[in-house]
């Protein structure tokens, strides 16, 4: 895993996931470019890394889709080139397709999927003109198939598959890889986070985050994904990775099984 002097920008880089990204391709030598809404959170991330003059915060909301140009302009400019792009800010929601407001929809697609789009949409003309570079998306186990309680954040992460499973084809003779990481259970405040229905935070840490993978072993299992350059990898405990699997060989004793398991 070669990742020294490479130019990594995460958006979603204040906590959880992000964060330990962060941590693990600082470990690795690489020079970093950390987005996310909360400024003072992202000064903390950087100062925890193992080299913070080679890390740059980036404040950014990936849902404000004016301010996206100019910060990929930005991020490109402080090292002068940009190897990987590591697409990761998003949300999570907690509460019935009932009970989810229109608003709360919308925030969650445009957070995870159109935010995803637009800056990948602003940073794949420079990586054309280097040629090389290498996208990368958090999508998630829920990409692969829905849950209760998951409706929009599940069609959030199955719209990223399909829009990326198609960019990747685009990008073949280009040479640059479109890898698509999908996480089961990791240890971070996701649920926590989560919107419910009428958009509040949810403000509960469920029992089976809570016994997750913990974040910097999930980190380094990503670099690993990334290193070898791969189109899919499904990072999880035995549970949600079977999941996948079910919902494609046996759908409907994958529908019996869900409709049951407690996934609040």
């Amino acid at each position: 895993m070669d990742f020294k002097n490479k130019v990594v920008w995460i958006t979603g880089a204040s906590s959880g996931i992000g964060e330990y990204l962060a941590y693990a391709f600082a470990e690795k030598g690489a020079r970093l470019i950390l987005s996310a809404r909360n400024a003072q959170e992202l000064e903390r991330v950087k100062n925890q890394c193992a080299d913070p003059e080679s890390v740059m915060t980036l404040p950014l909301d990936v849902a404000d889709f004016n301010r996206i140009p100019g910060a990929a302009e930005e991020a490109v400019a402080r090292f002068g080139r940009l190897d990987l792009l590591i697409n990761n800010a998003g949300i999570s929601q907690r509460d019935s397709a009932m009970n989810t407001g229109l608003d709360v929809v919308r925030k969650i697609m445009d957070v995870n999927f159109t935010g995803t789009v637009a800056v990948t949409h602003e940073v794949l003309p420079h990586m054309l003109a280097q040629k090389s570079g290498q996208i990368v998306v958090m999508s998630s186990v829920m990409g692969k198939f829905g849950t209760p309680w998951r409706s929009s954040y599940s069609a959030s992460k199955h719209a990223l598959q399909g829009y990326f499973d198609s960019l990747r084809a685009e990008l073949v003779e280009a040479g640059i890889p479109v890898t698509i990481i999908c996480p089961g259970f990791v240890r971070t405040n996701v649920t926590i986070n989560a919107l419910r229905g009428d958009g509040t935070p949810n403000n509960v840490m469920a029992e089976t985050t809570a016994n997750g993978i913990p974040p910097d072993v999930f980190a380094q299992k990503v670099l690993r994904t990334i290193a070898a350059k791969k189109e899919e990898a499904y990072i999880g405990g035995f549970r949600e990775v079977l999941g996948v699997y079910l919902k494609r060989w046996l759908p409907g004793v994958f529908s019996r099984m869900i409709a049951r398991v407690k996934v609040k």
